[in-house]
């Protein structure tokens, strides 16, 4: 007689079933066609020397985390490594739920948010069915739902690269199993209206669920008006996610939550565990940085001064950008990409560069204030 399969045998099979035989970097690899977005990054052709890069903004990583005390945590914590962190992830969950609002049922931790929207994904797109998103956008999601089988339903951005969020509504049909945004938006910066956001939000949630994406809210000046949490203690069918990667300087400590209902938390964890991925160092820090307000701040507004001097530099070379609400700027540059990054990275300055609207975009992290006056004066000499 056959031994009944485990749920991890069984999601495994089903994965193979379903096409995922091999792995990429970050998602499933298949044989199933999927859609094209309108953004392509540009990977260097060239072999990059970390140890010359002078000033490392092509990541979006914060150049002034983590807290001090986050790093005393930390080290503090390392001679524990041989116990799991269970009780630290209990309590994180309890510190998230009162900052966010909610209950501790509400919350999901995981390894760095996008390995939350990857779960999402798989759990959503097994079966099948759409999901709709913007376009241009953070395509995570969007490509692991395809790789599952699911089939993604871009919707364009607005001419002042907001979410059109009348159009999204319309794309809603009877497969859709969800509506992804990302907000504020990652490549483009921008900003959708957070009031017409959350009557959206109400709206779609009545059909399907919508995750909204919110890494990099904390940079803007009042996050807690900007957020959608509050609808999911309200009772609406709404994710979001948030990270420890951005504001909190951790993204190599790989920790991030989902704020959600218990109901869609449950279909998650019912397939994969959440906390079995996260280490103690990385819960202890997460713990200590939650408690760094003024740190936190001064990190907001350190990002704040460093965008503001690259965006009137951008501007007064007499490039356009779109305005940006995040840690990082992006913009169209008079130059094919490899031969620009050659040159930045020549000069020890990191960058990234995307095909957008069918011409080359630079997007430049925001680091210290010498970090982005390098990245000026580097820029005036690449583009002579």
């Amino acid at each position: 007689m056959k031994t009944p399969l485990s749920r991890r045998d069984w999601m495994r099979s089903s994965l193979l079933a379903a096409g995922a035989m091999t792995f990429g970097f970050n998602h499933f690899t298949t044989q199933r066609a999927t859609a094209k977005t309108l953004v392509r990054e540009i990977v260097p052709n060239f072999n990059m020397e970390e140890p010359r890069i002078l000033a490392k903004l092509n990541s979006n990583e914060n150049a002034f985390g983590p807290a001090p005390e986050v790093i005393k945590a930390i080290v503090d914590s390392a001679s524990m490594g041989n116990r799991y962190g269970h009780g630290d992830a209990a309590t994180l969950i309890k510190m998230l739920a009162e900052k966010e609002g909610v209950a501790p049922e509400n919350i999901l931790l995981g390894p760095g948010s996008t390995d939350l929207l990857e779960k999402t994904a798989i759990v959503q797109f097994m079966g099948g069915g759409n999901v709709v998103s913007a376009d241009v956008s953070y395509m995570s999601l969007m490509n692991t739902a395809q790789r599952m089988g699911g089939v993604w339903k871009p919707v364009a951005l607005t001419s002042d690269y907001a979410h059109d969020l009348s159009a999204m509504q319309a794309a809603i049909d009877s497969e859709t199993k969800l509506v992804y945004i990302c907000n504020p938006n990652n490549p483009t910066g921008s900003i959708t209206d957070a009031a017409a956001l959350k009557t959206f939000c109400k709206q779609a949630a009545k059909k399907t669920p919508v995750f909204v994406d919110e890494a990099y809210l904390e940079f803007m000046v009042d996050p807690e008006a900007q957020t959608m949490a509050g609808l999911v203690k309200e009772g609406h069918d709404v994710m979001v996610a948030r990270t420890f990667s951005k504001i909190h300087g951790m993204a190599g400590l790989r920790i991030g939550y989902l704020v959600a209902t218990p109901e869609r938390i449950e279909k998650i964890t019912s397939m994969v565990r959440g906390t079995m991925g996260l280490c103690l160092t990385s819960l202890k820090g997460a713990i200590a940085s939650v408690q760094q307000e003024s740190f936190l701040a001064k990190c907001r507004d350190w990002n704040t001064e460093s965008r503001e001097f690259t965006t009137e530099a951008v501007k007064g070379l007499g490039y356009s950008f779109i305005p940006s609400y995040t840690s990082f700027l992006i913009f169209p540059i008079a130059m094919e990409s490899q031969p620009f990054m050659r040159g930045m990275y020549g000069k020890g300055v990191a960058v990234k560069t995307y095909n957008l609207y069918d011409k080359t975009w630079c997007r430049v992290s925001m680091g210290t204030m010498d970090e982005m006056k390098l990245f000026v004066e580097s820029f005036k000499q690449v583009t002579a």
